[in-house]
């Protein structure tokens, strides 16, 4: 090898080593906290993960205790004792983006170190395509949200989630007459999963709209959370890009992720978040 090629060899591995020292997802996150606080919907709740249409918090992804689904929390507790017992849920079941503002006036009011965020689902799966909630809406109650966190807590960590695939939902249960029933009879994300079978053009393009809506979403969560600043990280679409089974959601509702479902979900979120 030259001279120039092993000088250009060499420029190569530091400017990778230097961009690899500096990139996100190496990035120092700091201590692990001593409380958190997790915001956002059902799926946070651990809807329907132990019981007939209850919320579970002790199988939440985020806060949970239960050590089959290795939450956050318990992932934190593992390397900072001093968290335990300090893992506040401030999701609501049925929340919507609207919604987080309030939250994050809990989470506040708790002076929590790491705060999970997981909401944007009830804003694309609604009884109609029609009452979705707009992206530009769904912007500003994030932004919202998010400014009360900043100023109620400047130095907490805020992880944002990506919205899952709702889209896959119905590509997995389309086929299982149980799953049509559960979405037909509950009237379960009647947006995307009216009509299950059908191959009518129209409601195919119907559940691509509100498959790019959910993108479009995870979008502004994204960009929102850069505009955050450093103590703010997204996902990078982790979740959304799950290909979750049908093994995973609950055999009640079709449509919540079952104890399997949260396990996994903690798998897949913790590591691309701040990992302490």
């Amino acid at each position: 090898m030259t001279l120039a090629r092993r000088t250009l060899a060499t420029l190569a591995s530091v400017t990778a080593l230097l961009l690899l020292a500096t990139s996100p997802a190496s990035a120092n996150p700091g201590p692990p906290p001593t409380s958190m606080a997790s915001l956002g919907d059902s799926i946070t709740r651990g809807f329907n993960a132990c019981g007939w249409y209850v919320d579970c918090t002790s199988r939440s992804f985020s806060t949970g205790d239960d050590s089959a689904v290795n939450s956050h929390y318990l992932r934190i507790r593992r390397v900072n004792s001093a968290i335990n017992g300090r893992n506040h849920n401030a999701a609501r079941t049925g929340a919507k983006s609207a919604d987080l503002y309030g939250q994050a006036g809990t989470a506040v009011s708790q002076g929590v170190g790491y705060v999970t965020i997981l909401i944007g689902a009830n804003d694309a799966c609604t009884s109609s395509e029609s009452t979705m909630t707009s992206t530009a809406t769904f912007r500003s109650n994030i932004d919202s949200a998010l400014n009360r966190l900043k100023s109620g807590l400047p130095n907490a960590k805020v992880y944002v989630i990506s919205i899952p695939d709702v889209h896959r939902l119905w590509s997995v249960g389309k086929g299982s007459s149980s799953a049509r029933t559960a979405w037909s009879l509950f009237g379960i994300c009647q947006s995307l999963l009216a009509s299950p079978t059908s191959t009518a053009q129209a409601d195919v393009d119907r559940r691509n709209r509100v498959r790019q809506r959910v993108i479009d979403f995870n979008g502004q969560l994204a960009a929102a959370c850069a505009a955050y600043g450093s103590n703010c990280k997204y996902d990078g679409n982790a979740v959304f890009g799950y290909p979750f089974t049908l093994a995973q959601l609950s055999g009640w509702d079709y449509f919540h992720p079952n104890a399997t479902g949260q396990q996994v979900l903690a798998t897949v979120s913790y590591p691309a978040g701040f990992a302490w």
